[in-house]
C-alpha cells in the first residue's frame, strides 16, 4: 500500500504545452543519441526534471524509451556497418550488473534523504561526469582539429589501449572485429559495470561506455557510438524492469519522449555516414559542458531544501531553476544544429559528387 501511494505522488500533471515540450525534448535527444550513441539522457532526464518530475521516476521513465530507441538506432548503423556486436553484447551483460547494482543505491538514497537528496544525488553526478569526461574529449578534439590542420585526419591509439593490446590473459582472450585484435574480456567488464552504473545514475551510460571504447579500447569513434546502443539496449531493459518493480516508471514521460526520439535518432544515425569521426567528439564535448552548467546551477536549490546551506529565498531558488531549464534548451539547440548542419553539408557534398559523375 505505502509504495501505492508513493507511485501516485511520483508522477505529475501533464498539460498539452507539456506533452508537446516533451515531444520535441525527444526528438533532439534522439537526433543527439543517433549520432554519437549516447541515449541523450543528459538532456531528457534534466529536461522532464524541470517540469517538476523527481529524478528517480526521471531516471526510470528514461530508461524505459531508451531500450525500444536504441534498438531501432542500433539496427540503423548495424547496416552501415557500423556495430560491432560482439563486443556490444559483452560490455552489455556486465552493464546489465551496474544497472542492477546502481538502481538498489538510488533507492536507498530516496529512502534515506527525500526526493531533495536524490535530485542533489543525480545532479552532482550530471556535473562530475560531464566536467571530468567533456573536458577529456575536448582535449581530444583539439588535438585532432591540429592533426587535422597537419593532414593527418587519421584517429590515432593512444597509449593505453595500445598497453591493452598487449596483454594475453589465457582463456580471456577475444576477437573483435572493429578493433581487428584480440583483448581480454577482463578489460571489458568494468567498463561495462561502470556504464551500467552510470545508466542507473542519470539513465545515460554512453558519456563512459563511448569513451571508454574509443581511449582504452581502440575502437573508432563511429563504431564506439553505435555499439554503445547496443549496450544501451540492453540496459534499458533490464533497468526498467527493476524500476518497474518500484513503481517508478511513469510510461505517459516514457511514450511521448519516444515518440519524438525515434524519428530524430534516424535522423542523427544518418548523419554519421557523412561525418569525420572526430565529429562525434565535437559534438559529445560541446552539449556535455552546456548542460554542465545546466545542472550545476541546481546544486544550490537542492542543497537549500536540505537545509545544508542557508536556505535560499523563493524568489532566488526560482531564478535558478529557470536559468538551468534555458542553459539546457541551449544544448539542445546547439546540439541539434551541428548535428543538422553536418548533415546537410554532407548531402549537398554527395549530390554535388554525383553530378560531377554524370558528366
Amino acid at each position: 500500500m505505502h509504495e501505492a501511494v508513493d507511485a501516485v505522488t511520483n508522477f505529475i500533471h501533464l498539460g498539452v504545452g507539456d506533452a508537446v515540450y516533451l515531444v520535441i525534448v525527444g526528438f533532439v535527444g534522439g537526433l543527439v543519441s543517433g549520432f554519437i550513441g549516447s541515449g541523450g539522457a543528459f538532456v531528457l532526464t534534466p529536461g522532464m526534471m524541470s517540469l517538476g518530475v523527481p529524478a528517480l521516476v526521471a531516471v526510470a521513465s528514461n530508461m524505459c524509451h531508451k531500450f525500444p530507441k536504441a534498438l531501432v538506432g542500433s539496427i540503423k548503423r548495424y547496416r552501415y556497418g557500423q556495430v560491432d556486436v560482439k563486443l556490444g553484447i559483452i560490455m552489455g551483460v556486465s552493464a546489465e550488473a551496474g544497472v542492477l547494482y546502481g538502481a538498489t543505491v538510488q533507492q536507498r538514497i530516496k529512502d534515506s534523504f527525500g526526493e531533495a537528496g536524490s535530485n542533489l544525488y543525480v545532479s552532482v553526478a550530471f556535473v562530475i561526469v560531464l566536467g571530468v569526461v567533456g573536458g577529456l574529449i575536448l582535449k581530444d578534439v583539439l588535438k585532432t582539429l591540429k592533426a587535422k590542420a597537419q593532414n593527418n585526419e587519421d584517429e590515432q591509439l593512444t597509449k593505453i589501449a595500445k598497453w591493452v593490446r598487449t596483454v594475453n590473459i589465457p582463456g580471456t582472450m577475444v576477437y573483435f572485429k572493429s578493433i581487428d585484435a584480440k583483448i581480454s574480456v577482463l578489460f571489458t567488464i568494468p567498463l561495462g559495470f561502470a556504464t551500467g552504473m552510470l545508466a542507473a545514475t542519470i539513465a545515460v551510460g554512453g558519456f563512459i561506455g563511448v569513451p571508454s571504447m574509443m581511449y582504452i579500447i581502440g575502437v573508432p569513434g563511429l563504431v564506439a557510438s553505435a555499439t554503445e546502443l547496443v549496450i544501451a539496449f540492453i540496459m534499458g531493459v533490464g533497468g526498467t524492469l527493476k524500476y518497474a518493480m518500484h513503481g517508478l516508471v511513469d510510461i505517459r514521460l516514457a511514450m511521448l519522449i519516444l515518440g519524438g526520439s525515434l524519428f530524430g535518432i534516424q535522423l542523427g544515425a544518418i548523419g554519421t555516414t557523412y561525418v569525420k569521426p572526430y565529429m562525434i567528439k565535437v559534438v559529445m564535448a560541446t552539449i556535455m559542458l552546456i548542460v554542465l552548467f545546466s545542472r550545476a546551477l541546481m546544486i544550490p536549490v537542492y542543497l537549500s531544501k536540505l537545509n545544508l546551506i542557508t536556505t535560499l529565498s523563493e524568489g532566488a531558488a526560482k531564478s535558478l531553476t529557470n536559468t538551468s531549464f534555458t542553459i539546457m534548451i541551449i544544448a539542445l539547440v546547439v546540439g541539434a544544429f551541428i548535428i543538422l548542419k553536418s548533415l546537410l553539408s554532407g548531402v549537398r557534398a554527395e549530390k554535388k559528387l554525383l553530378a560531377a559523375k554524370k558528366r
